[in-house]
């Protein structure tokens, strides 16, 4: 059953894979490395990329050998996927549902999809259900409280006075779950996954301040639904503040360095052996959290 929360989703990634790509999809390509490390995607394994926008992920998994399986629940994102990774097997599907049957994949991962989809544990229920026994899971989503660069669309919102319009609903509190690694590690424990932890990623994102605007100008994702859905001349307002406060970030060549956190949460399925169990930990294991 999908919540406001969902429809409001669906509304905020319409159509909107190529700006996200120029952007917002960049500053996610981050962390695809040590999400598909954590999951254990090596060669011949049987990878599920849930919510693959436009397929970073995926194409990251195919290079290392694996067979790779992509959903993503908005047409466009799927259209960018498939273009971006030839050959590739994409369907579009949406969590809590995939059409996929029980224990049919090796890995599955997902990169900052959790904080978009409006029942977080009826979604991991499903991702462990497709998940074989002692298959891995794998996931990222942005961390609270933000980091400085990661608070700065946020920021020039409020300094403009401009509120969260009620067609953009938060996630329903009864639904919701702390954005820490204690949080997210209980999240996981109570889908039922086995050896599950939760480590913190820092990062600084390179970008240009005409960049980093032309998402939430474009309408992509909640900040760009808050940016353009009260007009141009609300949307200038918060311009003018995110070019201000984009200041205290841009360095003398125009570079905007922003600081950004997120979580990498995993697990696995149980019923796979100890010797699955000790390799899920080994690749969660991995150093080189810090990337800046």
């Amino acid at each position: 059953m999908r919540t406001p929360f969902d429809d409001s989703e669906r509304r905020a990634w319409a159509g909107s894979a190529a700006a996200y790509g120029a952007g917002f999809g960049r500053l996610c390509a981050y962390t695809v490395p040590w999400l598909l490390d954590a999951a254990g995607v090596a060669e011949g394994a049987r990878v599920l990329d849930v919510g693959t926008g436009t397929g970073s992920v995926a194409a990251a998994a195919g290079a290392r050998g694996a067979r790779v399986t992509d959903v993503d629940a908005e047409p466009d994102m799927a259209r960018r996927a498939r273009d971006l990774v030839p050959g590739a097997r994409v369907q579009i599907a949406a969590l809590p549902q995939l059409p996929f049957r029980d224990g049919r994949f090796d890995a599955t991962v997902g990169n900052f999809v959790v904080n978009h989809v409006g029942r977080p544990r009826a979604a991991l229920a499903e991702l462990r259900r497709v998940t074989r026994p002692g298959g891995r899971i794998a996931l990222t989503l942005w961390a609270t409280p933000p980091a400085p660069g990661q608070a700065l669309l946020g920021r020039a919102v409020r300094a403009a006075g401009v509120e969260r319009p009620p067609e953009v609903p938060a996630l329903a509190p009864e639904d919701d779950f702390p954005r820490t690694v204690d949080g997210v590690t209980g999240l996981l424990r109570g889908a039922g996954l086995v050896r599950a932890g939760c480590r913190r990623l820092v990062w600084d994102h390179r970008t240009t301040p005409e960049e980093w605007w032309h998402g939430p100008a474009a309408g992509v994702a909640t900040i760009g639904r808050i940016v353009t859905g009260r007009g141009p001349a609300v949307a200038e307002r918060i311009r003018r503040q995110f070019a201000a406060l984009a200041v205290e970030f841009t360095k003398p060549d125009g570079t905007l360095v922003l600081p950004h956190a997120a979580l990498l949460a995993y697990g696995e399925v149980a019923g796979g052996g100890a010797e699955a169990g000790a390799g899920a930990a080994l690749g969660a294991d991995r150093g080189g959290y810090d990337a800046r």
